[in-house]
């Protein structure tokens, strides 16, 4: 199954929970507006490149489009269409006042030059300028993108239509980025975990963990985990992992991967593969990295006691099919990594007041956002006999398809 029918298949589920159907449905498992751009780019080297540049728009009934932009070779339209619509449901579900969108360029970063990527991002900005802007469509960095990025992304919006730091989210602090937004994401994933055990009176702490993923999202995860007391005892990267029963130094391991090294190469406990950490008898199963992780292929390594979908899309349905007869729960996507969205909403609300917030106050608001977000789903789940994702769904449905109704769309 396709990215984009898989997405739009676990919409419909949520959708009968929420009893939405017809014509409403078919306008809510569609886009609003699709970009397809060509990038030429003369490269450092001389050479001229010719990148494929994506922006998809997907609903903006509750607000302006809201997603990241991801450079990765895979990058495609489909793929764009489904994380849209993933974002309209994640930001309706912890009830911030965006639509959803996604966008990328498909492109290898790993073969270009910094000034490569500056020209890729300003062409794109310039190419696609004319549908964003703070209360249009606010891009965020998303896979191989970064604050730098935003930086010159939000410059090259500022040449043609002014100064507009409010246009993306996710940018260096010194150019109206908020203390927090970088960790976000990842904090998120630990503040909905604690309150998924909370809600089920337990503890995180003492907990044993699996991060597939040491990026943005799986290295502040890891971090926040270790500071309030459970145990990662296997991260990886792209190129593997590592594991160790008693528990990993991550204040040693992020020192040394900021620094240039591979998870792999850190002497830090065994070296395992990416399937083998997947397949770890632990607590908890964070798939941190790219979609499609867990597939019908692997799914019957899981070994954890609970999937956290820290990357958007890393189950397939198939998977999730499976997990859901073996007992396991999954928190889904558009829940679990939510603190991404609900954090650039307040980079967002502090550029449009011209005022900053503390980075204290800041993990605050988030830790309430994703706490309010996790009950509300967990009692849905509980009250109609549904797996969380189901919930998830059926909540931002309902949202998104009452903004629908009483703006008159349909």
């Amino acid at each position: 199954m396709k990215v984009d029918a898989a997405v739009n298949e676990y919409v419909r589920r949520g959708a009968e929970v929420a009893g939405v159907h017809g014509g409403l449905l078919e306008v809510l498992t569609s886009s609003y507006r699709e970009l397809d751009v060509q990038l030429p780019i003369r490269c450092e080297s001389g050479e001229l490149l010719l990148c494929r540049g994506y922006r998809v728009q997907h609903n903006g009934a509750r607000g302006p489009y809201k997603g990241g932009i991801r450079y990765h070779p895979s990058v495609n339209l489909p793929e764009m269409r489904a994380m849209a619509s993933l974002m309209t449901w994640k930001s309706a579900l912890v009830d911030v006042p965006f639509g959803g969108a996604k966008g990328g360029v498909a492109v290898d970063p790993d073969v270009l030059t910094e000034w490569d990527l500056q020209q890729i991002t300003r062409k794109f900005a310039q190419h696609i300028h004319h549908v964003l802007g703070p209360y249009r469509d606010i891009p965020a960095p998303d896979v191989n993108t970064n604050a730098q990025t935003m930086a010159w992304f939000m410059d090259a919006y500022s040449d043609i239509n002014g100064y507009t730091p409010a246009v993306v989210t996710g940018k260096p602090v010194s150019l109206g980025g908020a203390p927090g937004r970088e960790q976000a994401t990842g904090w998120g994933v630990v503040d909905v975990l604690a309150a998924y055990f909370e809600h089920h009176g337990d503890d995180v702490a003492g907990k044993r963990v699996a991060i597939q993923g040491f990026g943005n999202v799986g290295s502040w995860a890891a971090e926040k985990l270790g500071r309030i007391g459970a145990t990662v005892v296997a991260v990886s990267d792209v190129y593997g992992g590592i594991h160790c029963a008693d528990g990993l130094n991550i204040e040693a391991l992020s020192r040394d991967v900021k620094e240039g090294a591979s998870v792999g190469e850190v002497s830090q406990g065994e070296l395992i593969t990416n399937n083998e950490l997947l397949g770890l008898t632990c607590d908890v199963v964070i798939p941190a990295a790219l979609g499609e992780a867990i597939t019908e292929k692997n799914v019957g390594r899981i070994s954890a006691e609970l999937v956290v979908e820290a990357a958007n899309f890393p189950v397939t349905p198939e998977a999730d099919a499976v997990l859901k007869d073996r007992g396991i729960p999954v928190i889904p996507d558009i829940l679990a990594n939510a603190g991404g969205v609900a954090g650039s909403y307040f980079e967002w609300t502090q550029n449009i007041q011209q005022f900053t917030w503390s980075e204290d106050r800041f993990g605050k608001e988030l830790c309430a956002r994703l706490n309010t977000a996790t009950r509300t789903t967990l009692r849905r789940a509980e009250d109609a006999a549904v797996t969380m994702r189901e919930a998830a769904f059926a909540i931002g449905v309902e949202r998104v398809a009452e903004a629908t109704r009483l703006r008159g769309y349909v």
